[in-house]
């Protein structure tokens, strides 16, 4: 069961032109510069584009073909913006409800108390939607759209016009929402860090084109990966937080566990997260250090060893669970302790490096 989308589309100096499918299920993130191709990739998926020769397919379900075209209402999409969009004359609540009314009750797949549940928005229920900031709209459009019964949900850059600390707050809850709403995503954005904590592949887009449609996991194994910043090369782990010890989180991979310095979002525990290191965080020892502050010290691996910036080069470790973490060291301190591929060294890294 796929999502498929051939079209193109002549905007004065802009072609687009794309013949992409991708699996309809988890989430896809449309990643690229601005100007690239995302939200008219996203508006022919929603039917807001109707270009002559298109095709559009949702799983079995033939939506754009030439002249036969399905509207946006009979697609059963959800839609959330930039900005919230809410109706300011409506409470809260009767904003949550507003589609939820409109579908039949035998097609209801999600219902108020548990949506409220799942953003925390039981104390905004009886608010006037002007009352609330930036993040709080946007947990409410996030609930609005789920009790429409989506089959499809569709974000267009979502956080871009929150603050750095609103966009900390609110990922939780988008976390929460993709692995319990159980609703196919295609989530667009130009912000790394979103597609390491949400996606599970990734549709890059450069100049109106398809460059490459990849899984989230091979997509950073990629020294040369895209979503690569002026931080550098980043490791994305999946585990799961535990209890809180000695004023730590402990974060479980397999036999292997992190230690993440306070605070963190406790109320996780339990459940699949995802923990971000940054490659430049990572040091190697050729034997386990006995004397130490340092408390994330983990056998790994040597799987490959790149070029990187001048004088420097990049290690891909792999963790006992088979996990892929980055480190990046000179490349005198990859003579000097002599490492090559094959080697079971030590990898340590700072617990203050850690961010879930």
């Amino acid at each position: 069961m796929t999502l498929s989308v051939c079209a193109r589309l002549t905007h004065s100096d802009f072609v687009f032109d794309v013949d992409v499918a991708w699996p309809a299920e988890g989430v896809t993130v449309l990643f690229g510069r601005s100007g690239s191709g995302k939200t008219t990739l996203l508006r022919l998926i929603a039917g807001l584009e109707r270009p002559r020769n298109a095709r559009v397919r949702f799983r079995d379900e033939n939506w754009q073909d030439g002249r036969h075209w399905v509207p946006l209402h009979r697609r059963r999409i959800g839609m959330v913006f930039q900005e919230a969009s809410l109706f300011p004359h409506l409470l809260v609540r009767e904003n949550l409800l507003y589609g939820y009314q409109r579908i039949p009750a035998a097609e209801r797949k999600v219902h108020l108390d548990e949506v409220v549940e799942m953003l925390d928005i039981g104390n905004l229920i009886g608010r006037n939607v002007t009352q609330l900031s930036g993040g709080e709209r946007q947990r409410v459009a996030l609930g609005r759209a789920l009790l429409a019964s989506p089959r499809l949900l569709l974000m267009d850059e979502p956080l871009s016009a929150l603050d750095t600390q609103t966009k900390r707050d609110i990922l939780p809850y988008l976390e929460r929402l993709v692995e319990q709403a159980g609703v196919p995503i295609v989530y667009v954005t130009h912000a790394p860090a979103e597609v390491e904590r949400l996606a599970d592949r990734v549709v890059f887009l450069q100049d109106g084109h398809i460059d490459r449609v990849e899984t989230l996991k091979h997509t950073l194994s990629r020294p040369d990966s895209p979503l690569f910043n002026d931080e550098g090369v980043v490791s994305v782990i999946e585990g799961k937080l535990g209890q809180k010890e000695h004023g730590l989180m402990p974060f479980h991979v397999g036999e292997d566990c992190f230690w993440l310095s306070a605070p963190v979002y406790s109320e996780g525990a339990g459940r699949p997260q995802r923990l971000r290191i940054l490659a430049k965080d990572v040091g190697i020892a050729l034997y386990k250090p006995e004397s130490t502050s340092l408390l994330n010290i983990l056998q790994v691996t040597i799987e490959r060893i790149d070029l990187a910036r001048d004088g420097h080069v990049l290690l891909g470790l792999r963790l006992s669970g088979g996990q892929n973490l980055f480190t990046e060291i000179t490349a005198w301190s990859r003579d000097r302790l002599d490492l090559r591929t094959g080697l079971v060294v030590y990898a340590m890294i700072k617990t203050v490096a850690l961010a879930e």
